[in-house]
């Protein structure tokens, strides 16, 4: 299933209430950036503390090629700043952390007619006669996945192999939904791991002036303006095999 946009979580990881501020920093940032691009953008979820942190958020990028750019910014982020909170001048470390789920296309089941299993039988119940003598009832059972519908409501065999295959796609498609639901629980995890300050991908550090990278192991200057939306230069470091960012 390809994706059709990205699903992006943002939390406060160590850091208390300068956490959820630097929080609110990277969710401002991401909006900033996908609006720069014309991005359709949805707030999904959002949890917002009395001082501006946030607690929690999630938004929705429903363009094709966001997955591709904000991939890379998954993982822990941390940021070396005097917290607003802060009276003596000393300087915090804090993280937060960043989630980023592919937004898989709708569901479309191509059920082989070799995969079924399909019986007929007589319906039980009221309905008389007809019923009884009939072998009306359908039941198709779906080999690989080992699920059985079955339906006798309708008088024909017919209708009731036509409702038994809409239960069948109904159950099959709930079953493909929570299997995305557990890959992208365990994608979360591999991503954002126990959000401490070791697993930090990249430093936001404001008395220098200066954002990290640890993984391409590159600095850049003038934090705020990457902090204002202009957060290409970082990502173009890990689009360069696929022709960088493109208007």
């Amino acid at each position: 299933m390809s994706a059709r946009g990205v699903i992006l979580e943002i939390r406060p990881g160590t850091g208390g209430e300068e956490a959820m501020l630097f929080a609110n920093d990277l969710l401002e940032m991401y909006l900033k950036f996908a609006n720069r691009q014309n991005w359709p953008v949805k707030i999904l979820d959002f949890q917002q503390t009395s001082l501006g942190g946030i607690k929690e958020a999630i938004i929705e990028i429903s363009d094709s090629a966001s997955f591709n750019y904000l991939r890379w910014e998954a993982g822990v982020h941390r940021v070396q700043r005097i917290p607003k909170t802060e009276k003596s001048g000393r300087v915090h470390t804090s993280t937060a952390t960043v989630a980023v789920l592919p937004k898989v296309s709708n569901i479309e089941l191509n059920i082989n007619p070799a995969d079924l299993k399909i019986d007929t039988y007589r319906a039980s119940g009221a309905g008389g006669q007809y019923v009884n003598k009939t072998e009306s009832a359908v039941r198709i059972t779906h080999r690989p996945s080992g699920v059985a519908v079955a339906c006798q409501s309708e008088r024909s065999q017919a209708s009731n192999r036509e409702k038994a295959m809409e239960i069948l796609r109904a159950k099959l498609a709930n079953s493909i939904r929570n299997q995305q639901k557990r890959e992208i629980t365990n994608e979360r995890r591999s991503q954002i791991g126990t959000a401490e300050r070791s697993e930090k991908i990249r430093t936001y550090n404001f008395p220098q002036n200066r954002i990290t990278d640890h993984r391409v192991k590159k600095s850049w200057r003038n934090l705020e303006h990457i902090l204002n939306g202009h957060l290409e230069v970082i990502i173009k470091e890990f689009l360069k095999d696929n022709g960088g960012i493109k208007k």
